[in-house]
């Protein structure tokens, strides 16, 4: 089989080519670019399993990027093990077809306890006293300290959180650079995420993102040219569009003024959601939640609602889930999805003296719903850098500091995806120069990347 490299630059849309990505558009210019269309949710974890399997989410299980366990009754989100997609990858199908084939996976997600034979993804240290420290997980396990041994360690707080930069973007490319040099894998998979966070936080619009878009086109340039002068095939794709957004729904804090959800009130009277004894609770996730109720015999009235409610687009029922390949047990009872202008937030306090001390910090475990707002820090707190560096004094010192930077203002966000997004130039991009191997329409299907993927793999020799 053919050496593939498969770049997965979130976020990146037609509409984003242009003057600011001089690389990529003359790239695609020498080949060509299809759309991928959207999927629900469009979101990164159902995306890149289905991508990867070729399979909807109705079949491999991964129905959001967390989901509620109704065994353990607990929010799950960002988990890792592999295990947990229920259908084949496309590595375990090439190595039936080539016995020498091998698979570098960096930074997609699942990516613990995979078949690949290769694996980089974030994996920080906790401490006993409550410090987070940056570093990763890897297969073969001494792959991370080569790679940090060589870069340094890798850039957590740059990957996700208020300090998020192209730095970690640019260690994962460096990273796949040195894997290639030492095991040259058959295909690699490599995730950059640059463009996923000024997109969320101020919208298409901002000046930021012409420096975001030179930034991550040089990232690409380098990888492209890497590759490609080492005889590897490159698809270029992407997950979703983001599109701008200026209204939050909270479902959850709907639900509790009906007295469907309940909390429990813990120390220094913060407020805990209790999943297990809610009668209906949102699971929310981008511009798409799963409601999920442990007494179903609400769910007519709770649909209604959520109906009636501003910004709710559309409310999937078991037939509209069959629609959209999310008849799946993980999936909620019912599925909300938000209208273009609307997102959907975890919050489900009334009161912002009561929400939980995780509300405030960068915390994507704890917190039962997916938060964008981590990547501020709080605005109405003067002196934001003096008071982290006071904090990380005192955790140098030895004391347990809470990092509780981040606001509680969903309003800040100015971009989101999930949703199907109507126009062409706000879906996800496919290009190659191989352009024998994409498919005569203009757009194809996330469950038909698999095939693409597959026809790289199997090209002939020019």
């Amino acid at each position: 089989m053919k050496k593939t490299v498969v770049l997965n630059v979130v976020g990146l849309c037609s509409s984003l080519i242009g003057e600011h990505t001089p690389f990529l558009k003359q790239w695609i210019a020498h080949g060509r670019a299809i759309a991928i269309e959207n999927m629900l949710p469009a979101v990164t974890c159902p995306v890149q399993a289905t991508y990867l399997t070729g399979k909807h989410v109705s079949q491999h299980g991964i129905v959001a990027n967390g989901w509620y366990d109704r065994t353990d009754c607990e929010v799950k989100f960002w988990k890792q093990s592999n295990k947990l997609v229920q259908a084949p990858k496309i590595w375990e199908q090439a190595r039936q077809k080539d016995p020498h084939f091998t698979v570098c996976n960096l930074f997609w997600w699942y990516n613990m306890y995979s078949s690949v034979n290769y694996s980089v993804t974030p994996r920080p240290q906790y401490w006993a006293d409550g410090t987070k420290v940056p570093d990763c997980y890897s297969q073969p396990a001494d792959l991370r300290d080569k790679l940090q041994q060589q870069l340094g360690t890798f850039p957590l707080f740059d990957f996700w959180g208020p300090r998020t930069s192209i730095r970690s973007s640019q260690w994962i490319a460096q990273a796949a650079k040195l894997i290639e040099e030492w095991y040259q894998p058959t295909l690699t998979l490599i995730y950059l995420p640059h463009l996923d966070y000024n997109l969320q936080r101020y919208g298409t619009q901002h000046p930021i993102i012409a420096k975001d878009l030179a930034a991550i086109d040089a990232v690409c340039a380098d990888l492209i040219q890497f590759y490609e002068s080492r005889d590897a095939a490159v698809l270029l794709l992407s997950e979703y569009g983001i599109t701008d957004v200026n209204h939050p729904i909270h479902l959850n804090r709907l639900f509790r003024q009906q007295g469907w959800l309940q909390v429990r009130r813990e120390h220094h009277q913060t407020e805990l959601l209790d999943a297990g004894a809610s009668k209906v609770f949102a699971v929310a996730d981008h511009q798409v939640a799963h409601i999920y109720m442990n007494e179903p015999s609400l769910l007519p009235q709770v649909k209604q609602l959520l109906e009636k409610t501003p910004g709710v687009e559309w409310v999937l029922d078991q037939a509209g889930k069959v629609q959209h390949h999310l008849q799946h047990e993980r999936a909620g009872d019912l599925v909300a999805v938000a209208d273009a202008h609307s997102w959907f937030t975890y919050y489900y306090w009334l009161d912002d003296r009561h929400a939980p001390d995780f509300a405030r910090l960068v915390d994507i475990h704890k917190k039962p719903g997916y938060d964008p707002v981590e990547m501020f820090t709080d605005p109405t707190k003067p002196l934001m850098p003096l008071r982290i560096a006071w904090k990380l004094i005192q955790k140098k010192l030895g004391f347990r500091v809470l990092m509780d930077v981040i606001p509680l203002d969903a309003t800040l966000i100015r971009g989101s995806h999930g949703r199907i997004t109507e126009q062409v130039a706000h879906k996800p991009i496919l290009a190659t120069r191989h352009v024998e191997c994409l498919p005569e329409l203009p757009i194809c299907q996330p469950t038909e990347v698999y095939q693409l993927m597959w026809k790289l793999l199997n090209r002939e020799d020019s």
